[in-house]
């Protein structure tokens, strides 16, 4: 019989079924199939994958899998250098800009908040999503795990957690972005950056309360949002302090 053996390697399990989580097993091979095609049939993402040994070497993609072959897939590497062993990309997954699919809507605000550069629409569809996550080189959240089967998305995530707020530590963990969050850097309307701003140049923009009691304000430099320091800016500090303490556990 013609098989092959491979065996995942930390959160790649939770795409595979419970007999072939943390565990080396076979499977026939009876067909000539790419290592890419070979993964993506067992239900895993190959945006989720950085390093792929084949026999204990490292291999890219489009490596035809023999019989006999074992083989070793590993997720992303966020706190070792893979770059000597790193076949399947250029370069591994560093970049903190991100593109997200509809239903992650919440997130999206979350991650503007906190200064990430996040596309998002609610009317984005499969086609715009891929396309964008290659052209601009940003990373594709969602959890639709058939759309980053597609071949031309080279940087993808699978968001496993549901409730918005847990999405948020998940994706923060995950790219080790803790020591890049910069609170209110981005607009959390349109993704522009939010600089502060004189008084005076928006004075004709704000309610008469607002104006009476607040004195600092920040503007969007694209859609022209003013923000200032309300109740909103409390709740972000506050987040941004649990957000870093979770991590730092």
């Amino acid at each position: 019989m013609s098989y092959v053996q491979l065996r995942f390697y930390a959160e790649l399990n939770d795409f595979l079924r419970d007999a072939q989580k943390q565990t080396r097993f076979r499977i026939e091979l009876n067909r000539r199939t790419s290592v890419k095609d070979l993964i993506e049939s067992l239900g895993v993402p190959h945006t989720e994958v950085e390093v792929i040994l084949a026999n204990g070497k490292s291999v890219d993609f489009s490596y035809i899998v023999k019989r006999q072959d074992d083989l070793s897939i590993y997720p992303m590497f966020e706190s070792v250098d893979v770059t000597p062993i790193l076949r399947l990309r250029e370069e591994p997954l560093r970049d903190t800009l991100f593109v997200l699919d509809c239903h992650l809507g919440r997130l999206a605000r979350y991650l503007r908040q906190f200064g990430f550069d996040t596309l998002y629409r609610n009317d984005y569809n499969d086609d715009e999503l891929a396309d964008t996550s290659a052209r601009e080189h940003r990373i594709l959240l969602t959890r639709d795990r058939s759309l980053l089967k597609r071949s031309i998305i080279t940087h993808g995530y699978f968001i496993r957690e549901h409730d918005p707020r847990k999405q948020l530590d998940e994706v923060i963990r995950r790219f080790d972005l803790r020591n890049q969050i910069i609170p209110f850097g981005r607009c959390t309307r349109c993704n522009g950056i939010v600089k502060a701003v004189d008084k005076k140049a928006i004075e004709h923009l704000l309610e008469p309360k607002t104006r009476l009691y607040f004195d600092e304000f920040w503007q969007c430099t694209s859609c022209g949002q003013v923000y200032w320091e309300g109740s909103h800016v409390k709740h972000m500090l506050k987040l941004t302090d649990e957000v870093l303490n979770s991590e730092s556990r």
